[in-house]
């Protein structure tokens, strides 16, 4: 059985940390899972480093999982739909959100009179 490498991922998954994320997920030797439950914001240029970093592992002819998803990661990927891409389940973090408040969702497009 191969070792398990697990890169953990804490904080802002965002163009602020392109730079110094990207080596980081493409090192040698690869992680063979991102843990995410510890992102805190996660933009467009977050989405494609994962998006890079899950294409490098498919050329490799290795697996690369997603797992325990932060809700900031939960909702980029729900918007974009990308769960079809990543191949796998989204997992939901049981860590808590910081700074927001959950609330029943709210059907948009509706008009009630």
């Amino acid at each position: 059985m191969k070792n398990k490498t697990v890169l953990r991922i804490d904080g802002e998954l965002t163009i602020f940390r392109a730079a110094e994320l990207k080596p980081v997920l493409l090192a040698k030797p690869a992680p063979n899972e991102i843990e995410l439950s510890g992102v805190t914001e996660i933009d467009i240029a977050g989405v494609q480093l994962l998006m890079l970093a899950k294409k490098t592992a498919l050329a490799d002819g290795r697996s690369l999982r997603l797992v325990a998803h932060s809700a900031p990661v939960l909702e980029v990927f729900e918007l974009l739909n990308l769960a079809g891409y990543f191949d796998e389940p989204l997992i939901v973090s049981s860590r808590p959100r910081k700074g927001r408040k959950s609330g029943p969702a709210k059907k948009r497009g509706s008009h009630e009179s």
